[in-house]
């Protein structure tokens, strides 16, 4: 809906980051024909995931008030995309970039990342991001001459690139028609921001927050709550309703949008999917008028690696 916008020419790659285009969906739907739902393929950033806009946000803020200087290596903790977004802008910025992340994070963001030159710090996958979060956070402590911790799970630019960014290009482009906004828990900044924004809007639009229905899931990048550290930067309040989702309903939805929709996503773009069209289809039975947008955060080439199995193995 916003190709025109998208056709530009562009002075960096930084400039690439975001009006990602609203697509709707038509197959997944079939059982809510009248309630419209729309995917915002942010998979369309240079980086190919939601994480472009937080991450090129942390970085400017912190070059332009002087956290960030010439010499000072970025370190974070991240489960994959957000890892892959400050590789791609420290290679375009000359900044070098260290991450930690769990090591059965898919071998495909592991390498991409490495591809732009970023050195990673691999933890142990049994304590997941909440692990790679405690070590990041000890070694920027550590040397704090030679580290610079942008800290994604508590940064107030992470979810400011949302309110600045997604939030008013969603209102740009279907403005009075949307009445249900759907996005994952994970760092939480996506929906804290988007769903700010959304909330000033004349007209109310309720915000629906999915995560994983139990701490032992398959759907990486997203947190389960109540089982995790809670970043600092999400606020209960800052959105409506919480949806769970199962793995097998992420991964069966992430199928379903590449064989009926063309649309090859990652599992939390399915998780989050899957829960706009089950508020379409309740809307539809009621009767009731509405539009939903949900986030597709991510491509599914990001998962093509040897994770397969684990959806009936390990989750």
């Amino acid at each position: 809906m916003s190709g025109a916008v998208r056709a530009r020419r562009i002075e960096s790659v930084v400039d690439a980051v975001g009006n990602t285009p609203l697509v709707r969906l038509r197959v997944v739907t079939r059982d809510a024909p009248d309630v419209p739902v729309y995917a915002k393929l942010e998979f369309e950033n240079p980086g190919g995931s939601v994480k472009d806009r937080a991450a090129l946000r942390m970085i400017q803020d912190a070059l332009k008030d002087g956290r960030l200087t010439p010499g000072k290596t970025l370190i974070d903790s991240t489960s994959g995309n957000t890892g892959v977004a400050y590789s791609l802008f420290g290679a375009a910025l000359g900044i070098p970039v260290k991450l930690v992340m769990p090591s059965n994070v898919s071998k495909a963001r592991k390498d991409i990342a490495l591809a732009f030159g970023t050195e990673i710090l691999f933890t142990d996958p049994l304590e997941g991001s909440d692990g790679a979060i405690v070590i990041a956070k000890r070694m920027a402590a550590e040397d704090p001459e030679r580290l610079f911790y942008p800290d994604q799970y508590a940064n107030p630019g992470n979810p400011l690139a949302h309110y600045h960014g997604t939030g008013p290009e969603i209102l740009r482009d279907v403005g009075d028609q949307i009445t249900h906004f759907v996005a994952g828990l994970g760092t939480s900044g996506t929906m804290m921001g988007t769903a700010r924004r959304l909330r000033e809007h004349h007209r109310p639009i309720r915000c629906v927050a999915v995560e994983p229905d139990s701490p032992m899931h398959g759907l990486e990048g997203l947190k389960h709550m109540a089982s995790s550290l809670v970043p600092p930067i999400y606020d209960r309040a800052g959105h409506d309703d919480l949806y769970p989702v199962t793995t097998e309903d992420g991964w069966d939805m992430a199928d379903r949008l590449a064989r009926e929709e063309g649309l090859h996503v990652g599992h939390s773009s399915g998780a989050n999917i899957f829960c706009a069209v089950k508020i379409a289809e309740k809307l539809q039975r009621e009767g009731v008028p509405g539009c939903v947008v949900a986030i597709a955060c991510d491509r599914g080439d990001r998962y093509f690696s040897p994770m397969g199995w684990e959806k009936r193995y390990v989750w």
